[in-house]
């Protein structure tokens, strides 16, 4: 029971937090964002079927560095591409990659993910077929890319939301 209303306090603690953060410290912005929280909090429940449980935080903070590093490795890549595309010459392309991650929570985290780190964008996935479609700015070795989405990233979200 306590874990239940342990797991109801964080989103309006976070939205409390970000809104002050985000107008000020006064006793009349701490009322409205305490308001608005809890409010727009109950008002989301609906939209929220399935709820995420998350495991293993380890993984997460593991996962969270790896992401950072690769999303740093990235941009120094892309900048390169991008300032002398005369000599480095992109080759960009789609590749399709089979998950066996099922979970939504996980999969909007994978999505993420990719978005984030530049030089990569989720172009589709099919639910049926479970293929994840990428368009990838220099797709030179499609078994890096397999192995990067399937091991690096898709095993470690399996462990934490599966």
């Amino acid at each position: 029971m306590i874990k239940k209303h342990l797991r109801f306090i964080f989103l309006p603690l976070l939205l409390a937090f970000l809104w002050i953060l985000l107008n000020g410290f006064s006793k009349g912005q701490i009322v409205l964002a305490i308001f608005l929280a809890v409010l727009l909090s109950i008002a989301a429940i609906p939209f929220r079927p399935v709820r995420a449980s998350m495991q293993h935080p380890f993984t997460v903070i593991k996962l969270w560095w790896r992401v950072v590093i690769d999303i740093v490795k990235s941009n120094y890549e892309v900048a390169y591409i991008v300032l002398f595309t005369k000599s480095a010459q992109p080759t960009p392309g789609f590749l399709d990659i089979p998950l066996t991650l099922r979970d939504p929570h996980g999969l909007a985290a994978l999505a993420c993910i990719i978005t984030y780190t530049p030089g990569t964008v989720w172009s589709g996935f099919n639910e049926k077929t479970n293929i994840l479609t990428l368009h990838i700015l220099d797709l030179t070795d499609e078994q890096f890319w397999l192995d990067t989405i399937q091991q690096r990233y898709q095993a470690p979200l399996i462990e934490i939301f599966e």
